[in-house]
C-alpha cells in the first residue's frame, strides 16, 4: 500500500480525507498504508476495493491494487449454477437442495458456530439487547433471520418483530435513498399501532414511538427491530440506533436490536473508528464463520435429505476436493481463510453434478471437482 500512500501524496489528497471515505480512523489508514495491516483480516478484500473507489473517484489513475489471495477472485468466476435436466435425472432429484432456500427449521444444518449466532439472535430478541451479525455474501444470515422469525411464530411468543424496509438502502443519498432514524421510528409505530398517524414534529413522533413501546411492554410483549443489509447504514444512523436501545420503563429495556450484514459493517463498526464508539461500545458483533472442513460432508448429507444418499452425488474424493478448492492453509496446514459458506459450497457442488452428467460419470470425483 505504499504506493497509494505516494498517490495521495501526489495528488494532495490528506489521509484523513481517505480514512473518513473509509469510515475508519486516521491511525487504521496509517496502519493500512505503511505496514498492510487491516482492522480485520476478513475485512481486507472490502477495505482494498473502497480505497480503489476513493482513487477513481479522485481521476487518479493507478494499477488497481488487489488483496494477495487469489482464491476470492477464482470464486467469483463460479456463477449462479442451476442443475440440468440430465443431472436431475441421473441423481434422482427433483430440486436441488444444495441451492434451494431452507423452508423449516428441521432443514437448517447447526454448527456450532451457527448455533451460537441463532442462540444469540434469539436471547437479543427475547430478553434485549443489541447485536451485529456479520459474514460474507451467501453465509446463510438472511436464512438465520427467517429461522428466528418463524420460531417466534412457532412458539407463539409474545415478540413483536419490527423490519424497516431496506430495498433502497444506501449509505448516501447518491446511490440510493438513507434509512434515517426517522424510519425507523416510522416502522415502529406501522408494528405496534398501524391505524395511528404519526406525529408531525420529530419530537412528539419520538415521543409517540417511546409511549406505544412502554404501553405494549406493559402488555406483556417484547420488541426487536431487524435491519438486513445493515451494511448500507450511514453512520449517523447507526449512531442514532444506540438511543433507540436506550429506551426503557425503569429497568426494562424496551427494544432488542439485530443487525444483518456483510463484513463491511464490521469495517464501519471498528473500534478505530472514534465517530462510531458509543454504539461499539454497546453492540455485540457476531460473526458467520464458514463451514468446518470437518463438517462439509455432514452439511452436504443434512442439505439432502432424504432424497438420497451423498455416496450417491459425491464420494470422498470429491469432498476433500472441494475443501480444496475453497480453502486456502499455510505451509503447516493452518487455515487462513476458508470460503467454505454455503452458497459457495452450493454453487460448486452443483456445476460439479452437471459436469458429471455430462461426462456419463456416476458420482462426482476429486478430478471433477476440480476442472468445474
Amino acid at each position: 500500500m505504499q504506493h497509494v500512500k505516494q498517490l495521495l501524496k501526489d495528488n494532495g489528497i490528506s489521509q484523513r480525507n481517505l480514512a473518513s471515505h473509509l469510515s475508519v480512523s486516521p491511525a487504521a489508514v496509517n496502519l493500512i498504508l505503511n505496514h498492510d495491516q487491516y482492522p480485520a483480516a476478513s475485512a481486507k478484500s472490502v477495505i482494498v476495493n473502497s480505497i480503489n473507489q476513493f482513487l477513481t473517484n479522485h481521476g487518479i489513475k493507478f494499477d488497481h491494487p488487489k488483496p494477495t489471495n487469489n482464491l476470492e477472485e477464482d470464486l467469483m468466476l463460479l456463477r449462479k449454477q442451476t442443475l440440468t435436466q440430465p443431472a436431475r435425472k441421473q441423481f434422482k432429484l427433483f430440486t436441488n437442495p444444495f441451492t434451494s432456500d431452507i423452508r423449516s427449521a428441521d432443514e437448517l444444518y447447526q454448527s456450532s458456530d451457527t448455533a451460537y449466532v441463532r442462540a444469540a439472535m434469539h436471547h437479543t430478541a427475547k430478553h434485549g439487547g443489541f447485536i451485529a451479525v456479520t459474514g460474507e455474501s451467501g453465509a446463510g444470515k438472511t436464512t438465520l433471520k427467517r429461522d428466528l422469525i418463524d420460531r417466534l411464530k412457532r412458539e407463539n411468543q409474545s415478540i413483536i418483530t419490527i423490519e424497516p424496509y431496506v430495498l433502497a438502502a444506501e449509505d448516501n443519498d447518491m446511490k440510493g435513498k438513507t434509512l434515517k432514524a426517522a424510519h425507523i421510528a416510522e416502522a415502529i409505530l406501522h408494528a405496534l399501532s398501524p391505524l395511528d398517524n404519526p406525529k408531525r414534529s420529530p419530537e412528539a413522533r419520538f415521543r409517540q414511538v417511546h409511549n406505544l413501546l412502554r404501553e405494549s411492554h406493559k402488555a406483556g410483549n417484547s420488541h426487536v427491530l431487524i435491519i438486513e443489509e445493515a451494511h448500507s447504514l450511514p453512520i449517523p444512523t447507526l449512531k442514532h440506533l444506540k438511543r433507540f436501545f436506550e429506551l426503557e420503563d425503569g429497568y426494562d429495556k424496551l427494544l432488542g436490536i439485530v443487525l444483518i450484514g456483510q463484513n463491511e459493517l464490521t469495517v464501519k463498526m471498528s473500534e478505530r473508528n472514534p465517530s462510531i464508539r458509543e454504539v461499539v461500545q454497546r453492540c455485540e458483533i457476531v460473526t458467520l464463520e464458514p463451514i468446518a472442513p470437518s463438517e462439509l460432508s455432514s452439511y452436504l448429507a443434512k442439505r439432502l435429505g432424504k432424497q438420497s444418499e451423498l455416496s450417491g452425488i459425491i464420494d470422498e474424493s470429491g469432498i476433500d476436493a472441494m475443501v480444496n478448492r475453497l480453502v486456502r492453509t499455510d505451509n503447516k496446514g493452518r487455515v487462513m481463510q476458508s470460503l467454505l459458506y454455503p452458497l459457495a459450497v452450493g454453487n460448486l457442488i452443483t456445476g460439479a453434478m452437471n459436469m458429471a452428467a455430462d461426462l456419463g460419470v456416476p458420482t462426482v470425483t476429486r478430478d471433477i471437482i476440480m476442472n468445474v
